[in-house]
């Protein structure tokens, strides 16, 4: 199981469809993360702006409140009676200034005010009022208010220093690495990769299933020419280069047939001729001859036709068929026997499949005495076979019986007695409905020629 999944797994990330997931998912992922990280520093710089925005403008409200009447906010500071401000206490060391606070508060006060600027914990500033945790009750767990130290020169060159307290802002939590956000980033630009990458790769397929189908027939149906611009004009590409195909190879099935029928004029006067040879067996010799060359010039034409056959697919019923063509062959005097059928309806075309199975038929009584049909489904296929049960093919040249003109020894399927095309015609007629024809010898004796389909 598992390397059934690492072999899926692989092979999907060496298809264009799986290329495109990985390189979304990682881009999309990736360009979210950083857009999280822009947005956190954005939302880092927007707190600490507002942060000094109310340190400055109460520490503003404080130095206009000194400069009209300096005496009496002494006097309401040193008792507390202004909520938030105090005098600092004398000492406080400011070991972080804030520079950026402190320029705006050089720009609202003057160049002379010199400030210093810096936020110092709360228990510098208020020495008694957090000194110890028993006077805190109830708010020992709770957040201690932000305190700021500000030191400035008034307009009457009197160095001021007061501390004011805020409620304390909590900074916002980071959202950049929490595994909620990431599972939620990964999953969404994981699951839009594979629909775009379906979307892009689904004309490939189109293109891949009709190429696919060119190979092993001459009559398949064109792509409909849909997607983008570039897509469109591969399909359109793919389209011509079926029909040209298909136009060479019926211009030469016409060539054929027409040198066949020119031909069938001179072999009948040559067979005319031969039959005044007074030479008895001389005439038998030039007649068997002459036989073998009306044999070859007709099953070359039905190997040419087989090859550029159209015929539309219809359903019909596989085992009416198999009955049909042994009952047939039985009414002729073959030895054809129809042993057990598979049920059901299958999808082909009805002539080819029919014209495939009589010539392994033909085979199997012609070189080895007796045929015998039988279907069987297997693994959504449908296998119908055809067995003889004569002294079979040698294996090393079982692959070799279907190359056009190529004879097996004497008495086997495309012996002496044969042009050696036969089995080619039938190959050539299974891979038009989209199927296979292969042989093998049976462990008991005898040849069985397989023709493999969709079930």
């Amino acid at each position: 199981m598992i390397r059934t999944a690492i072999g899926r797994a692989r092979s999907f990330f060496r298809s264009m469809a799986g290329q495109i997931f990985l390189i979304l998912t990682l881009g999309m992922s990736v360009a979210a993360i950083v857009a999280l990280l822009v947005a956190e520093q954005t939302r880092h710089h927007d707190f600490e702006r507002i942060r000094r925005q109310r340190v400055l403008a109460s520490a503003l409200d404080v130095a206009e409140r000194f400069r009209r009447d300096p005496r009496r906010i002494e006097t309401m500071m040193a008792t507390h009676n202004i909520i938030g401000a105090s005098p600092a206490p004398e000492g406080i060391s400011l070991n972080e200034q804030d520079a950026d606070l402190e320029t705006l508060l050089q720009s609202r006060l003057g160049p002379q005010s010199q400030p210093e600027a810096g936020q110092v914990p709360i228990g510098l500033c208020y020495p008694d009022r957090y000194k110890t945790k028993e006077l805190l009750a109830g708010l020992v767990d709770a957040p201690r208010p932000d305190c700021w130290v500000i030191r400035y020169t008034d307009g009457i060159g009197q160095r001021r220093a007061i501390a004011l307290s805020f409620p304390r802002m909590a900074k916002p939590p980071s959202t950049v690495f929490n595994p909620l956000y990431l599972i939620v980033i990964i999953a969404s630009s994981a699951g839009l990769a594979i629909l775009v990458g379906r979307i892009v790769s689904k004309p490939l397929r189109r293109l891949e299933q009709a190429a696919e189908a060119f190979s092993v027939s001459l009559d398949p149906e064109e792509i409909p020419e849909k997607g983008p611009e570039e897509v469109r004009a591969a399909l359109s590409t793919f389209n011509l280069m079926q029909r040209r195909a298909r136009a060479g190879f019926a211009e030469r099935t016409q060539l054929l047939a027409a040198i066949s029928h020119d031909l069938q004029t001179p072999l009948t006067r040559l067979r005319l001729r031969l039959e005044l040879v007074e030479n008895e067996e001389l005439r038998a010799r030039l007649l068997a001859d002459h036989q073998a060359m009306q044999t070859l010039v007709r099953e070359g034409l039905d190997l040419a036709s087989s090859i550029e056959a159209r015929e539309e697919w219809s359903s019909l019923d596989i085992d009416s068929l198999l009955t049909s063509i042994a009952e047939d062959a039985e009414e002729l005097g073959a030895p054809v026997r129809f042993l057990t059928g598979c049920g059901g309806t299958v999808r082909v075309k009805p002539n080819a499949l029919t014209r495939c199975i009589a010539n392994l038929v033909d085979n199997a009584v012609r070189y080895g005495g007796s045929a015998e049909i039988s279907c069987a489904r297997t693994g959504g296929r449908l296998l119908i076979h055809v067995r003889d049960h004569g002294p079979g093919i040698p294996a090393d040249q079982l692959d070799q019986m279907f190359e056009p003109f190529t004879r097996g020894p004497s008495s086997q399927p495309g012996g002496r007695h044969g042009t050696g095309i036969g089995l080619t015609i039938s190959r050539s007629l299974a891979m038009s409905f989209e199927a296979s024809v292969r042989l093998r010898n049976a462990e008991d004796g005898g040849l069985i020629a397989t023709i493999d389909m969709k079930g």
